[in-house]
């Protein structure tokens, strides 16, 4: 109950100043072409508070949290006093109007080069994308890939860390051919390009990882069998195992490696197991049963609830991306850019079938990755607003009408056409559009509860 209240609670707050934000664009350009703006509000609904600028405006913070809404004169809507027509948005020039329109998205943009600069300049570590485990006869192995390498491009795109090597992996979904440049091991300055054969890759982003699908795994310092976690309520807490313990045997079998232990746990759903362990340098024995839990191809996996302790990182794969005042811009302006691609990219082969629909997120998956992110820190909390804020900037975008992207529409239709598109037309697109977005919200939330 309480991470679900964390997790909504972090939604709310990232939510709120994702609207805010885009809003603000909205509102801070009207007022700056000279429209009359009359509401501004954070949600819809019931309002919870509001007050009345000087500036004459009303501030609402409303019930329902999931948008807001710039209220500006409109004689389309209301009656206008003629003195008072020149501060409508429907009697300003196409330029203006689209201006205020496009604001929001651009925000949007804008919000998440600021949230990448703070993050540039607070720190982020990271390690360095250093290939652990290749599967055999896997794509990676037969172009060549071995432990030890390290990528150092994909597709003529830096990847200093892990995090930007499986952005860049995930956006060639459907590709016929992946390009990397790896640095040999062993091989100080050595670089060399390799072409991965993905005509028959298979990967599906709810199930699999790209890295794992494609056949290899990021390196990791050695997993040591001594507990280094337990989860409150588990199977481990119950059989009474403590942080420290360290595992000697299961079943009997000597425990020389955590795979033993996990494969162990997973084959036995609901069977009592047998474990020793040593507590204080003294031997003790527990018995353990498995939860059990079933997975999406209907298979039972019992689990135990418990963690490994990890070796150290050897420090020249450690680093952390920590930059100055002046020099976090560029960063921040690059690592935007990549994610307005990355996203532009999904969004495509989401039409082209490349990715399946139910791929799609809604408010439960953007809840978890609030609270997840929330958890870690500030620096990925602000990296998640980001991404979120980017995401929300594209989708505006969209040519639905609703949408600002279809305002634009309407816009750029207006100035081929030379006279604004007819009222009833833009009805006919609302209700379209309204259907279509109400649409897709459905399949994500249908999808969220999917992953439950």
């Amino acid at each position: 109950m309480t991470g679900i209240l964390w997790n909504l609670a972090s939604f709310i707050v990232a939510l709120g100043i994702l609207v805010a934000v885009h809003e603000f664009g909205h509102f801070w350009v009207a007022r700056r072409c000279g429209v009359k703006v009359e509401k501004f509000s954070i949600g819809f609904g019931k309002s919870l508070w509001s007050r009345k600028g000087k500036d004459g405006v009303e501030y609402s913070i409303s019930m329902i949290p999931l948008g807001g809404f710039v209220k500006m004169l409109d004689s389309r809507v209301d009656d206008v006093a003629e003195h008072d027509k020149h501060l409508a948005f429907d009697h300003k020039s196409l330029w203006r109007r689209s201006a205020i329109v496009a604001a929001g998205p651009a925000f949007n943009f804008f919000f998440a080069i600021f949230a990448y600069w703070l993050v540039f300049m607070i720190g982020v570590p990271a390690v360095k994308p250093v290939i652990g485990e290749v599967t055999p006869n896997s794509i990676v192995s037969k172009a060549g890939i071995e432990t030890g390498m390290e990528l150092k491009e994909i597709s003529g795109i830096q990847t200093s860390d892990w995090d930007s090597v499986n952005m860049a992996l995930v956006s060639h979904i459907g590709d016929e051919q992946i390009v990397l440049k790896v640095a040999s091991a062993g091989e100080f300055g050595t670089e060399r390009v390799v072409t991965l054969n993905t005509k028959e890759w298979k990967f599906d982003p709810e199930l699999d990882s790209a890295m794992g699908t494609l056949g290899f795994q990021p390196y990791r310092p050695e997993i040591i069998s001594t507990i280094s976690n337990i989860t409150e309520g588990s199977a481990a807490d119950k059989a009474g195992l403590k942080v420290g313990d360290k595992l000697v045997s299961i079943q009997g079998k000597s425990v020389t490696n955590w795979q033993q232990f996990v494969d162990s746990v997973k084959a036995s759903p609901d069977k009592a197991l047998t474990l020793q362990v040593t507590r204080d340098d003294k031997p003790l024995t527990l018995s353990l049963i498995p939860d059990s839990k079933k997975l999406k191809n209907g298979d039972i996996i019992g689990f135990a609830g418990v963690a490994p302790s990890m070796g150290e990182w050897p420090e020249s794969y450690r680093f952390e991306q920590k930059f100055g005042v002046f020099a976090s811009i560029p960063k921040a302006v690059e690592k935007t850019g990549q994610i307005i691609d990355l996203t532009l990219t999904m969004v495509k082969k989401l039409f082209t079938g490349d990715v399946g629909i139910k791929n799609l997120s809604g408010p439960i998956s953007i809840a978890k990755g609030a609270g997840a992110t929330a958890d870690y820190g500030l620096v990925y909390f602000l990296g998640f607003l980001a991404l979120i804020s980017v995401n929300l900037g594209i989708i505006n975008l969209m040519p639905l009408p609703v949408l600002d992207g279809g305002h634009l529409l309407f816009f750029a239709i207006e100035a081929v056409i030379r006279r604004p598109v007819p009222e009833k037309v833009q009805e006919v697109g609302y209700r379209i559009g309204s259907a279509a977005i109400f649409s897709l919200m459905l399949i994500a939330i249908f999808n969220d509860f999917a992953r439950l």
